[in-house]
């Protein structure tokens, strides 16, 4: 804002009260935008039109128009049309703080392309100007409105602003530059010579912007990249903004490169090395920050650890706090590379700055060792009111890390995460608590009471009904298994009483619990379910009218207790989507809903037919209603007869595509799995409008596919121009095993000419064929990717003597992530509670994974993942399994992959 608007902001007629601070009239704060309106603000535009123009006033009213605009308000498209050609009538005054207000206003309205034409003439003349404010500004409003044919035109004059001797206009052109790429990609290339040489500026800010736009040019091309970062790194950037870009650069091709840094021939890695002795502390901070995100030894990564050390003790709290948040994230994954700063971070235990006190204390959590946990906690305990929630999660989640590296001192770090629980905070935080209290309880067995304990007593005065009920979840499964279970019924019916339906719903699943797992309790739980049969709520009701006859043996849920047990404690493993599609498709008649049928897959993929490119559906046309894969293919395939023996469908794989785009022929497949067939559906689309295809076939190829046997096909007779049909091809193999194989496909018919003018086809056709692409059935294909709701849970109730352990080396990866995720791809499995992700520059990580396996055997894993070397990857995989044969063939799975 131009300095002389300033004091015009507090002019008596504009200014209004806007905050009073007590009952002084003299300490009154004035806003000179409360209360104003966009119907008065755009009368008083009116003054934009004066033959006489008061700069004042009209740079007053500009201003309130940017405020309304900022705050959301929204002008109709006249009104914005008028205040437009009102505001371009200011380009006659020769006020300069006026003239920057129309800049900005120009920019904020977003004029449409025939009312650019408007300004562009003033504007082009405004970019000749001999003022450089000028020059500067109409270059950053004209790059905003024009499009790419204005571009061309004005192309001359910004590559000369590039390289122009004022810095405020050359960065002007380059930021416009920037924005200009995203839209006009081919036009900002061809100045490339010009931001070269804006990158050898001597004016620190032209050099930073030069480097960005450069960089942004050449981000497609690896190779240019590397040589420009290599040229750059041997001095020529001297802004301090520039080199931090660089350094980033410079990682970024480590990084792509996956350069050896600890060869002799690192150039790359020593310009960061060198950065650590810069002159410039942004530079310096950069440089270790970098470094410390690299996959370094801890040789590399001590100066980049010893000059955050220093800035520890800086007299700056923004060097103080970039040094510590720093340090912080290398101690999440190196803990051991940050143990010599312990003594400087102790110091900003008690930083007036709350932000730098919290993340050194959560520092020294993870670096620190076990005699100094006590004397943490204390300090923690002293200073959490009075940070906020965000810091006070960071805490919290240190805390879960350090007692789990230290399980013998649980009692004081349980606590302290009770004693957190009562103070006042919202809902993430109490929810980072609660995990935290679960997580321990699930690793360290002798914390189970306690912190069962410890939640019964916040669930009395808990808020939020998602964490009542995941408490109430908890204690259904572990409470039952405690020495003393009965101190727990009255935490839980009080919530059947005092809570509202959904937590009561919950308490009486979890009574249910434990009425079927401690007999000594089930006449008080019957009791106390029976009170529940006059509740207010529908679902609370018919829950305790179900467990009462469940567990008085009324209902028959199962021959054994065990199915009993299976009955209240098992995961629903039909994921809800799929339950609610297959009912809005069940339609009424004497046989009943079967939820057998109901696919279990996490992810059903509709029926996905390929469309000719460019048609699209009619206007108005209503959209298809979605329907589940599984009930849509099941449809198709229970309606040709010779597939009617092949019993219930296992699973159906999403469609793999044997075709490029934009090819004469649009094919995928789907492959259908049944326990000793597999049926393969070729989706098809002609996308010639001059032909008919007749007799189309797949022939398959199954020399490199020994255990299948092709038993029937079922060919299209007709294959019309963007009508999908569909071919069949069904093969053998053994029953209940894995068999996998390459297919090799070719795509066979009869092509006649059509006149697209009347529709008619030629009678003669000419036999002809058309190669596609291989396919391949892999072990994947027969899992089904199943979720289960409390993976620890399901563990335990599996059969430990199904239990199959071995390792594995899984050779050089780009990390743990990369790992993780092929693994996965492997079996086909479906991650569970989000241990897919792998936390960044993890050295170690435990992936849980959940399906069933062809035959209906239900299948746990457990991956064990650890960095043996630089890159090396080793693999623990723990397998249980309703079958133990099939456990088994998971290992075969994993070690032929």
């Amino acid at each position: 804002m131009p300095r002389s608007l300033a004091g015009d902001l507090t002019d008596p007629e504009m200014a209004q009260p806007y905050m009073k601070k007590d009952d002084d009239d003299e300490d009154v704060e004035y806003s000179p935008f409360y209360g104003i309106e966009k119907g008065a603000v755009l009368q008083e535009a009116r003054a934009f039109h004066d033959p006489q123009l008061d700069a004042r006033k009209c740079s007053q009213v500009i201003t309130k128009l940017l405020y309304l605009l900022n705050q959301g308000e929204t002008f109709t498209k006249v009104e914005a049309t008028e205040v437009f050609f009102a505001v371009t009538k200011l380009f006659q005054s020769k006020d300069a703080g006026l003239r920057r207000l129309v800049y900005l206003m120009i920019k904020e309205l977003s004029p449409s392309s025939d009312e650019v034409i408007i300004v562009t003439s003033s504007l082009m003349k405004d970019m000749n100007s001999k003022t450089d404010m000028y020059r500067a500004n109409a270059i950053r409003v004209l790059c905003r409105i024009i499009d790419g044919t204005l571009l061309t035109q004005i192309e001359r004059y910004l590559k000369q602003a590039i390289v122009d001797k004022n810095p405020v206009v050359a960065s002007a052109a380059l930021v416009s530059g920037i924005h200009l790429l995203q839209a006009n990609p081919e036009i900002v290339k061809r100045w490339s010579n010009e931001v070269q040489e804006a990158v050898q500026s001597r004016f620190a800010l032209v050099q930073f912007h030069g480097l960005a736009l450069l960089h942004q040019i050449r981000q497609n091309d690896r190779l240019a990249i590397s040589k420009m970062v290599s040229g750059l790194t041997r001095g020529s950037v001297r802004s301090p903004l520039a080199q931090c870009l660089l350094i980033r650069y410079t990682s970024q091709v480590i990084r792509e490169s996956s350069m050896n840094t600890q060869t002799s021939d690192r150039p790359f890695f020593d310009y960061l090395e060198s950065c650590l002795r810069h002159k410039s502390e942004m530079v310096i901070l950069e440089a270790a920050r970098k470094i410390a995100e690299m996959d370094v030894t801890s040789r590399e990564l001590a100066p980049a650890i010893t000059v955050l050390q220093l800035f520890l003790s800086s007299s700056k709290p923004v060097l103080r706090f970039a040094a510590v948040r720093t340090l912080n994230k290398v101690a999440m994954t190196r803990p051991l590379a940050v143990t010599n700063c312990n003594v400087d971070l102790e110091s900003l235990m008690s930083d007036q700055n709350r932000s730098i006190a919290t993340l050194a204390i959560t520092t020294l959590l993870k670096t620190g060792n076990e005699s100094s946990v006590d004397r943490l906690m204390k300090q923690i305990t002293n200073f959490m009111s009075d940070i906020a929630d965000e810091f006070k999660i960071v805490v919290v989640e240190a805390i879960r890390s350090l007692c789990l590296k230290f399980p013998l001192k649980y009692r004081s770090m349980m606590n302290f995460l009770s004693n957190s629980l009562r103070e006042e905070g919202g809902f993430e935080y109490k929810k980072a608590i609660v995990d935290s209290i679960v997580t321990l309880i699930s690793e360290i067995p002798d914390a189970k009471e306690i912190g069962l304990l410890y939640l019964c007593e916040f669930i009395e005065d808990c808020e939020f009904t998602y964490l009542s009920s995941q408490i109430l979840h908890l204690l259904g499964n572990e409470g039952p298994r405690t020495s003393d279970p009965s101190r727990y019924i009255r935490y839980i019916y009080n919530r059947v009483i005092l809570e509202n339906a959904t937590v009561r719903a919950s308490a009486v699943s979890t009574l249910a619990k434990f009425g079927a797992l401690v007999d000594a309790l089930k006449p008080r739980i019957f009791v106390l379910l029976r009170r529940c049969l006059f509740d207010t709520d529908d679902e609370v009701r018919d829950r305790a009218t179900l467990y009462l006859q469940t567990l008085d043996g009324e209902v028959a849920v199962g021959s054994t207790e065990k199915d009993v047990k299976e009955f209240l404690f098992g995961s629903f493993d039909v994921p809800l989507a799929n339950l609610e599609a297959s009912l809005k498709t069940y339609e009424p008649s004497e046989e009943p809903f079967d939820i057998s049928l109901v696919s279990r897959e996490v992810k059903s993929q509709p029926l996905q037919e390929k469309k000719a490119p460019g048609k699209k559906p009619p206007a108005g046309a209503p959209a298809p209603a979605p329907v589940p894969a599984v009930d849509a293919y099941q449809k198709i395939l229970s309606s040709i007869p010779e597939f009617s023996g092949f019993g219930r469908l296992f699973k159906s794989s999403e469609p793999v595509e044997l075709t490029e785009a934009e090819t004469e022929y649009a094919i995928n497949v789907v492959k259908h799995i049944y326990s000793s067939h597999v049926v393969l559906q070729y989706n098809c689309t002609n996308t010639i409008p001059e032909q008919l295809l007749e007799n189309v076939t797949v022939y398959v190829d199954a020399t490199d596919a020994e255990e299948f046997s092709e038993v029937c096909s079922k060919p299209l007779r007709s294959l019309p121009y963007d009508s999908p049909g569909q071919i069949f091809v069904a093969f053998e193999k053994p029953e209940h095993v894995p068999a996998t194989g390459k297919f090799s496909n070719v795509l066979k018919f009869v092509v006649k000419e059509v006149d697209t003018s009347t529709g008619e086809v030629d009678e003669d056709g000419v036999e002809d064929e058309y190669q596609i692409e291989d396919l391949e059935i892999v072990s994947a294909d027969y899992m089904l990717r199943v979720a289960v709701s409390n993976f620890r849970n399901a563990w335990e109730n599996m059969d430990p003597e199904s239990e199959r352990v071995d390792e594995y080396g899984l050779g050089v990866r780009e990390s743990l992530a990369e790992a993780v995720s092929a693994v996965i791809s492997i079996l086909g499995m479906q991650p569970c509670e989000g241990t897919e992700a792998v936390p960044k520059n993890a050295r170690s990580h435990t992936c849980l994974l959940s399906g069933v396996f062809i035959g209906d055997a239900k299948v746990l894993v457990r991956l064990s993942f650890g960095l043996s070397g630089p890159k090396d990857v080793a693999m623990k995989l723990a397998v249980r399994s309703d079958d133990p044969e099939v456990s088994d063939k998971i290992h075969e799975i994993v070690a032929s992959g």
